[in-house]
Parts: C-alpha cells; structure tokens; sequence
C-alpha cells in the first residue's frame, strides 16, 4: 500500500498562483511580510515584478488591493486569517466588498491546527465574519490539490473570494490528473441512508475515516466534502438530509457563523431534520502542536463516530 502524502493546503495555494502566472500576465500578489509561511514567496521568485509585500500594515494592504482590483487587474492579498479576516474587516468590508471588487483573499493559518502560535493567531471567526459580507465568496478546500484547483477557479469567479488555508499538512485525496473544481456544488466521498455527515477543509478527510468505520459497524453515511460554504449547495445538503433526517456538520471552526450554521440556515427553513454540529464551542483555543489541539477539541474522525452514535440513538 502507499504511503500517504501530506500536505498543508497553503502549499496548494502557492502551486495555484504559479498556474495562475502563466495566463495573466498583470496579476498581482500582494503580502504582509509573511511570503514564507502563506506560500506566494513562490509566485514572488517566479514573478518578481507582480509581486508587492506590503509590510505588517493588513489594512493597508486590503486598500491597495481594492484600488488596483478597481482598474480591472487580478489581484491576490495574502496574510494569516487572523489578519486578513480579523485585522482587516473593515478594508475587506467598505474597500472590497461594498464595490464588489474581484480582491482574491488567500487567508492561511486558519482554525485551531495553528497550534502553538496559540488564541490569539488561532481564527475559528474567520468563516462567520466572511459571511457576513454581501457578495462574499468562500472556499475551505479539503486538501492541496482542491486548493490549488480553487485559487485557479477563483480568478474566473465575480466579486470578491475568500480563501480559507491551513498551516498543517494534511492527507491528499484527491488526484490532481482528475479532479475538477466545481464552485458551489458539494462531493459526495460516501453514500449512506442512515445519517449525513457535512464537513469542511481538513475535517473532511476525517469525515470519510469516520465514514469508514461506521460502515463497519452496519451505519452508512452519506458524506458530504463542502469546499464552498457561500454560496452553499444547497440543494446536495437538502437531498442528503430528507434521505437520512440526521445531519451532523463538522468544522475546523466555531459552531457559531460557519459551516454549521450554513447548513442549520438552510434546513429550518427548506427541510427540518436534527443538526449535531462539532467545531469550536464558543472558546478560545489554547497553544499545543496542532495534532495535540486537534484531538482536544475534538476534531477527529472517533469524535465524529460518537456524534453519529448519539444523533441516530
């Protein structure tokens, strides 16, 4: 059997504005001294004239973003999600979003698997704040060859997107020769009748193991990888929920604003059914490795079983 191959979905992103650079031959990435750790430092060594560190300023950066994007330039910002999500909500909101300009936001070193840069790098907000804005697209890819196929698709989308990335290298299930992008259409990875499962960016390879050993146990789940969470397929979560009447959301992220409450949105008002939600119980995160930090909160695929257990009791 081979080894499995990990990677951080970051290093997706980078592969993904290399690709990019071939096409457009103006585009602009844009950083906060950060080039190394969200992966543009390559797309800086290739394309060294298009490429723009702003310094520790996020806000500023957001700006210049927004005054470059407004002459029809593809333009990438990049910085942590705390950063670019936190720090500057208000450039992302009135500069971005308000005209509805086509700002690319690659946000990495989201969720609690930052481990030891500990709460206050740790965003699990970043997701509900993103929501909030009119117009906001948001992608959370599952592994790096999602990620690198979502940064291409993003070039093509209109409006601004928000990309969610993670520092910690994660399993890659996907193949690169056949996977296709599809922005705001769900990937069944399992078909069951008895309980659905929804789940998102690095959670979803634990949803399929999850998956896997119910199975095992005479439970089948149909599993749901959503890797754009606005605009949310709602019509794969819809007919995945009247199948099973039990969904439960899993999410590197807080149970309030993100995925879960996506999805809870959409079935109070289209299709009432018991939601189970796992993610980040309204509390800040601690500093641990981020395997540490992941088990603790629950973040696993035997969390995950518990869960199914207890909703289909």
């Amino acid at each position: 059997m081979a080894d499995v191959i990990k990677k951080a979905t970051r290093d997706g992103y980078g592969e993904g504005l290399i690709e990019l650079g071939k096409k457009y031959k103006d585009m602009i990435v844009m950083d906060a001294d950060l080039a190394g750790a969200t992966r543009t430092g390559k797309f800086k060594s290739a394309y060294p004239e298009q490429f723009i560190d702003c310094g520790i300023a996020e806000g500023n950066m957001m700006s210049i973003a927004a005054g470059i994007a407004s002459t029809g330039r593809l333009v990438f910002a990049s910085s942590f999600a705390m950063f670019a999500a936190g720090r500057a909500f208000e450039q992302v909101r009135n500069s971005i979003g308000y005209p509805h300009l086509p700002v690319k936001i690659g946000a990495t070193h989201a969720g609690i698997s930052v481990g030891e840069d500990g709460a206050t790098h740790q965003c699990n907000e970043d997701i509900a704040l993103m929501r909030t804005i009119p117009g906001m697209t948001i992608i959370n890819p599952a592994d790096a060859v999602e990620a690198k196929a979502a940064v291409i698709a993003a070039a093509e989308i209109d409006g601004p997107v928000y990309m969610r990335f993670g520092r910690f290298a994660v399993p890659v299930f996907n193949d690169e020769s056949t996977y296709k992008f599809e922005l705001g259409k769900a990937v069944k990875l399992n078909d069951g009748d008895d309980v659905t499962i929804v789940a998102t960016g690095l959670m979803v390879n634990e949803a399929v193991k999850a998956a896997e050993i119910l199975k095992q146990e005479g439970i089948n789940a149909d599993v749901l990888n959503i890797h754009t969470i606005k605009p949310l397929d709602e019509e794969a979560v819809i007919a995945s929920a009247q199948k099973t009447g039990k969904v439960v959301t899993v999410e590197e992220h807080s149970v309030i604003g993100g995925l879960g409450s996506a999805v809870c949105d959409c079935l109070a008002e289209k299709c009432p059914v018991k939601v189970k939600k796992i993610g980040m119980n309204d509390e800040y995160g601690m500093s641990g490795s981020a395997a540490e930090l992941l088990e603790h909160y629950g973040f696993s695929a035997d969390n995950i079983i518990k869960t199914v257990k207890e909703i289909i009791k």
